[in-house]
């Protein structure tokens, strides 16, 4: 036998027995005639001791043991004179009898600690060894557990696990597609899946009425802390239901995710149309662990002879409750974050609600105080608060003092890791027009079924057309996305006519998806979640790369194979690719 226990199981229950252990050198330690060497697995940490006066060559061999050598050891389970309750071996040490190198190792390039001293880079060229450290492999283990906990739920619920295609057709559905050369097709292309969305709404129309897939997904699209080339969604489709039924069983899904892997009760969650969330937060995925809504305030503050708020479209602020003893630096800090070229703003105007009642603002040229009186009971505002208004078109505006309103909430500590405030965001708009191109583009993707009360307006006002469409936001960050799909062929048609699509592009493109339609497909739709950031947000991390095993770089690039790569003109020439 290797092993006879993993490092991480033995504890005084065993003393006495004798044991085979294998792992890797974790750390080794001289103390007089005593070597004692700590050996480590995925369970857990053994300290071993070696004996000069029982054993010299023994305990020689063992001194020249280095870090990260793999070994196997027999010995005796005794109990441990300094206890460690901090590991749950901690109580016991095995007295070494036998001890075999399985295979020796070089020097790491960094320390296998849980804090080490590799960066980012280098640790990702030696995944191998960064996934040794127990922070990312038990992120690792979450991502099982999570993934183990979604299965039992989907399938409590009557969902079968259905594979659809990986190799499959372009399509434009949003982001751009990796495509693969058919050698046997030359000149010709597939694609890797954005999602496998047609491939599921095709699975109702064949009487699949409950389907989901763990699948692995791919989007060209520059990368991000919570962004990868190749991601892992939680992909579900239903038939014969409506937006409630949908929202009902996958709030069941995410409450049991929650309950089983974290011990939390989320209760209800909460609900709140699109339309809402952009005026009150800025967002269509507000993080709502904490309040400081929008307040509007042309009404009040247009007029009084100051240009930036006389000129603008949308005058608007939020309140920081107790910020204002912020001095004038921290002031000028917040003024400078919201000019950053990532927010864009031209400036950040402020009140100060004093402690001792006094109102003070940096525009007090243009505002008396019976005026600046009007703002603070706008905001509904106290003694000790602040006001921070910006002024702006209403889209950039609102935009812009989301990202002010995030960073003082982070100032103050309201974003916390172990707080979770889940809210499901509906009735988003089912267009948005690109002046770019001149045209709609789908808000979600071309599939997405209009409200019923509005598809009067796809003729006389698209852009008022809302769509039966919803996200799951948790903390500020999407973490699912669906819709009731379309199911008659004629109205798609409109949908594709109203995105530009020529008939015969649209045939081109989706016919395979009209004429199945035309077999009746039954009403039904979905939702997706990012799987990856879902684990993410269980682990308390920002980035998704923390949670994937081999994670690509933001330049979408494996440091540790090297990939993407050239290949050579043996194979260009038989896909039929020439290189400029």
């Amino acid at each position: 036998m290797q092993r006879t226990h993993t490092c991480g199981e033995l504890t005084t229950a065993q003393l006495g027995q004798t044991v085979v252990l294998s792992g890797w050198v974790h750390k080794s330690r001289d103390l007089g005639g005593m070597t004692f060497i700590d050996v480590r697995d995925r369970y857990g940490i053994t300290q071993l001791v070696f004996d000069a006066d029982a054993d010299e060559t023994l305990r020689n061999n063992a001194r020249d043991l280095g870090r990260e050598y793999v070994i196997k050891v027999t010995g005796t389970v005794i109990e441990r004179e300094n206890k460690n309750l901090k590991i749950p071996t901690g109580e016991i040490e095995i007295k070494v009898s036998v001890l075999e190198v399985l295979n020796p190792s070089k020097l790491p390039p960094f320390t296998i600690e849980d804090d080490t001293d590799g960066g980012d880079d280098l640790r990702m060229k030696y995944r191998y060894l960064d996934l040794r450290r127990n922070p990312v492999r038990n992120n690792l283990i979450l991502r099982h557990r999570l993934a183990q906990e979604v299965r039992r739920y989907l399938d409590g619920e009557s969902f079968l696990e259905v594979e659809t295609p990986v190799l499959i057709k372009s399509t434009p559905e949003g982001a751009r597609d990796f495509v693969v050369p058919s050698r046997m097709n030359p000149g010709e292309f597939y694609a890797l899946p954005q999602s496998p969305q047609t491939f599921k709404q095709l699975l109702m129309v064949s009487g699949f009425d409950r389907y989901f897939q763990v699948v692995k997904c791919f989007r060209d699209e520059d990368l991000r802390a919570d962004r990868q080339p190749e991601f892992t969604q939680i992909d579900c489709e239903m038939a014969f239901v409506d937006q409630e039924d949908i929202l009902h069983t996958f709030e069941g899904l995410v409450t049991h995710l929650f309950k089983t892997v974290k011990g939390i009760d989320l209760g209800a969650i909460p609900r709140m149309p699109y339309a809402d969330a952009m005026r009150l937060y800025g967002s269509d995925k507000p993080d709502i662990r904490f309040d400081m809504p929008f307040v509007e305030l042309n009404r009040i503050l247009q007029g009084a002879g100051f240009p930036v708020f006389d000129q603008a479209e949308l005058v608007v602020g939020i309140r920081a409750s107790g910020c204002a003893s912020y001095t004038r630096k921290q002031l000028d800090a917040l003024t400078d974050f919201v000019r950053r070229p990532q927010i864009g703003a031209s400036g950040l105007v402020y009140l100060r609600y004093n402690a001792d009642g006094t109102l003070k603002s940096s525009v007090d040229k243009f505002f008396g105080p019976e005026q600046l009186q009007q703002w603070a009971a706008a905001f509904d505002a106290k003694p000790g608060d602040l006001l921070l208004v910006m002024a702006g078109t209403t889209d950039k505006v609102r935009k812009q003092l989301c990202e002010l309103r995030l960073e003082v909430a982070g100032q103050l500590g309201l974003r916390s890791k172990t707080t979770f405030a889940p809210l499901w965001v509906v009735d988003f708009p089912l267009l948005e027009w690109d002046e770019e191109s001149g045209r709609y583009h789908a808000m979600h993707h071309p599939f997405t079924s209009p409200k019923a009360v509005d598809i009067p307006l796809l003729e006389s006002d698209p852009g008022q057309v809302r769509a039966n469409a919803y996200d799951l936001v948790i903390n500020g960050v999407e973490v699912g996305g669906g819709s009731i799909r379309i199911h008659q062929r004629e109205l798609q048609s409109r949908m594709f006519d109203l995105l530009g699509f020529s008939p015969d592009e649209a045939q081109k493109q989706f016919g395979f998806l009209m004429d199945a339609f035309t077999y009746g497909a039954p009403p039904h739709g979905g939702i997706a979640f990012g799987f990856d950031r879902l684990v993410s947000i269980f682990a308390g991390l920002d980035s998704i790369r923390d949670v994937i095993a081999f994670p690509k770089n933001n330049a979408g690039r494996d440091v540790m194979i090297e990939s993407p790569a050239s290949i050579s003109q043996e194979q260009l020439n038989e896909l039929a690719i020439a290189l400029k």
